[in-house]
């Protein structure tokens, strides 16, 4: 089960250009996203811990999305 919606997928494609949209393309982006945003939040809490806290703050997503885009590519 996904944590997230085909709509969102629909309207960013679209804002980024698309004029059509197949719903196979929809649902490749939600999951890369959905996975991408999985392994943030995951590297977002190693740091959070590692900074000797529970909770997660927003300079752990912020340092946590930099460490796991640059691995992406």
């Amino acid at each position: 089960m996904s944590e997230l919606s085909n709509a969102p997928m629909h309207r960013i494609l679209r804002k980024a250009g698309a004029t059509r949209v197949s719903e196979e393309a929809v649902e490749e982006l939600r999951k890369i996203l959905e996975d991408i945003g999985t392994r943030i939040a995951a590297q977002s809490i190693e740091l959070a811990q590692h900074a000797g806290r529970r909770t997660v703050k927003r300079e752990d997503i912020e340092k946590a999305a930099r460490i796991v885009l640059k691995s992406a590519i």
